[in-house]
């Protein structure tokens, strides 16, 4: 069963009927108060009218035959023999959906100033949904206009020191069947996870191998990151791609807050808004100087676990919004690189 069946209707209505359908389609799937937060630049949305106008309209605007391709859904809905497909406004139900995929389209026109190229768009999107009686109640969602920037050629950020391009689905090709029909397997997930995240944080501030991954992590696991980051292989690839860079600029970094934490057998995921802190108090990171700030960093995590390891993790960070408060604005550099 794929959990997120509601939303994907909800995106497929949007566009039969299009920009000027747009209210009707809301007002069906949408809480009147839903909280819809969204990567920078468009950042904390409330109520219908404000992701409509400031959200959806761009989104649709900028790629007119929208279509959403999800890689994996995952839900701590439980109910495995409920067919989401005849989850109705008076379905009592609250539960939340996580998921990564993509919106794909013809980029026909700018979006939030990354400007258009006429042909195929490929927006990753990774995504926090919570649905309750039958509508959207809230949506933590990261895009990655990065990426999307790269695609169009304007991407004011160095090059990614891991691999550049779309992200794969899992490898087993079963990331829209979660449902947890194991309770062992679903809380050996969560523990191995919450045991790596405990391992992440026993960094010594001087040797990477001061964190055992290798207890946790398959050695030939994928790391599919954001754009400015880029995809890495293995664990000697992760420390020299992402975690190397990463935990050396931000020496006292750490977990602060979840919004949800869901395990489906072999997978599991979770996020936060923010869901991390920080002192950017080295440089290295992207390339960049240090700013000396402290930063608070939207994040979403996927992980795929394989008998004892995790063997694959689709990571979505909101770097644009981490630049913007170390004092840069990707999107102004953009714009001055393109007039």
């Amino acid at each position: 069963m794929n959990f997120g069946c509601l939303i994907e209707r909800f995106y497929l209505e949007l566009t039969r009927a299009g920009v000027g359908g747009i209210n009707s389609v809301a007002e069906q799937y949408l809480a009147a108060d839903v909280k819809w937060c969204v990567a920078h630049p468009v950042n904390d949305l409330s109520g219908r009218a404000q992701v409509i106008e400031q959200f959806l309209k761009p989104l649709l605007n900028a790629l007119p035959d929208l279509e959403r391709n999800p890689i994996i859904a995952l839900s701590d809905r439980h109910e495995c023999s409920t067919s989401e497909e005849n989850v109705t406004e008076n379905d009592e139900g609250k539960y939340w959906v996580d998921g990564t995929g993509y919106f794909v389209g013809t980029f026909a026109n700018c979006l939030f100033d990354i400007p258009a190229t006429k042909r195929s768009l490929y927006l990753r999107y990774t995504e926090m949904v919570r649905i309750e009686n039958g509508k959207i109640k809230e949506c933590y969602l990261i895009p990655d206009f990065i990426d999307a920037m790269n695609q169009a050629g304007v991407n004011p950020l160095r090059d990614s020191l891991g691999h550049a391009g779309q992200i794969l689905p899992p490898a087993t090709q079963d990331g829209l069947r979660r449902c947890m029909n194991s309770a062992p397997e679903s809380n050996k997930s969560r523990q191995l996870v919450l045991d790596m995240l405990d391992c992440l944080g026993r960094y010594d501030g001087k040797d990477l191998k001061s964190m055992d991954l290798e207890n946790y992590w398959h050695s030939n696991f994928m790391w599919y990151g954001p754009g400015g980051i880029g995809t890495t292989r293995g664990i000697d690839g992760f420390r020299a791609h992402h975690q190397g860079p990463f935990v050396h600029s931000f020496p006292d970094r750490s977990v602060d807050t979840k919004i949800n934490f869901i395990a489906n057998d072999n997978y599991a995921a979770t996020g936060g808004w923010p869901h991390m802190s920080g002192t950017h108090s080295v440089g290295g990171w992207l390339g960049l100087p240090p700013s000396g700030k402290e930063l608070s960093l939207r994040v979403m995590d996927i992980w795929r676990r394989e008998d004892d390891l995790l063997k694959e993790n689709w990571v979505a960070i909101d770097i644009i919004d981490m630049l913007m408060q170390m004092g840069l604005d990707v999107f102004a550099q953009m714009r001055e690189l393109n007039e």
